[in-house]
């Protein structure tokens, strides 16, 4: 039996995670959005293409969430993007309204569902969905460490004119220019990083890293959407066909990494159950430091919901 997915928000983040799950063609597809036409419309060229890329046409679009009943995953995109000059911080007040009204609509038609949170600032929405749908904290799971690790992998490729194929790297932390980038559990094709750059060349890519989502929406005049998306399916296919895939999610701390009661971006193992195991992994005295400092910032911008 296929699996059901549901993607809220048929933006550029939305409708790039909608077409990379609806090409994996193991799941029927709803992507809603509040636009009259627009899913729709954006459903029906997906499934157009479907003749061309050879994958069943089964995605649907819609203004409501009666056709999202029984998702086993919901993908939360919605609500405004960054502009230039504007902070992930600064979307807290009106993405907090945004996600608070789609995931109360999204969960009753789902009560089953793992809900993935994508819509900024990250961390913060997680808090929002989980406080609104009410479920466990491992069934609310918020995609951000699996993007800024690709953008650290990435940078460190181009810089070493090497596949990013052969880059193991992880980032933890808020989904913010606090992020920690982890140097020591960074290598390629087994060598650790540091054996390969010196130290100031590999600060620069932790800063370009910490600054990454800034500098596409520089480019952009908006968020960027090819890379999230496509982290998002991965999230959504470690969750759908239970591969307990090791990634770096946002999740729910209670105690771990000396953490309590926030979200934070940690590894876990990630599968049908959502949130899995929280998987410690071995900092320096630098990286625990920057890890805390990074909590202390999420914090903050968690103090100003109006549902924690």
């Amino acid at each position: 039996m296929r699996k059901k997915i549901t993607v809220v928000g048929a933006g550029n983040v939305g409708a790039t995670c909608a077409q990379e799950l609806a090409r994996r063609d193991y799941a029927d597809v709803v992507l809603v959005d509040i636009i009259p036409n627009y899913p729709q419309g954006k459903a029906l060229d997906v499934n157009q293409a479907a003749a061309v890329l050879g994958y069943e046409p089964a995605m649907v679009g819609s203004n409501g969430y009666e056709e999202t009943a029984d998702s086993d995953v919901v993908v939360i995109t919605a609500g405004k993007p960054r502009t230039p000059g504007m902070s992930r911080d600064d979307l807290v007040s009106t993405n907090e309204a945004i996600v608070s009204a789609v995931t109360k609509e999204a969960v009753k038609h789902s009560p089953g569902a793992i809900v993935v949170v994508v819509s900024n600032p990250l961390d913060a929405m997680c808090h929002v969905a989980k406080a609104t749908s009410r479920f466990k904290k491992h069934r609310v799971v918020g995609m951000a460490g699996i993007l800024d690790t690709a953008r650290f992998s990435t940078f460190i490729a181009h810089e070493l004119d090497v596949s990013v194929k052969d880059v193991t790297a992880v980032v933890l932390g808020g989904h913010g220019d606090q992020m920690v980038p982890v140097v020591s559990a960074t290598n390629v094709g087994g060598i650790p990083l540091p054996e390969l750059l010196p130290r100031g060349r590999i600060s620069k890519l932790v800063e370009r890293t910490k600054f990454g989502g800034g500098e596409l929406v520089s480019l952009l005049g908006t968020s960027a959407w090819y890379a999230p998306g496509a982290a998002a399916a991965q999230m959504v296919d470690s969750i759908c066909l239970d591969e307990k895939r090791i990634l770096p999610c946002t999740a729910y701390l209670e105690g771990e990494y000396g953490i309590s009661g926030l979200y934070m971006g940690v590894p876990v193992k990630l599968g049908t159950g959502g949130v899995e195991e929280i998987v410690k992994l071995k900092l320096t005295a630098d990286e625990k430091k920057m890890l805390r400092a990074s909590a202390a910032a999420v914090r903050e911008v968690v103090g100003v919901l109006k549902k924690k």
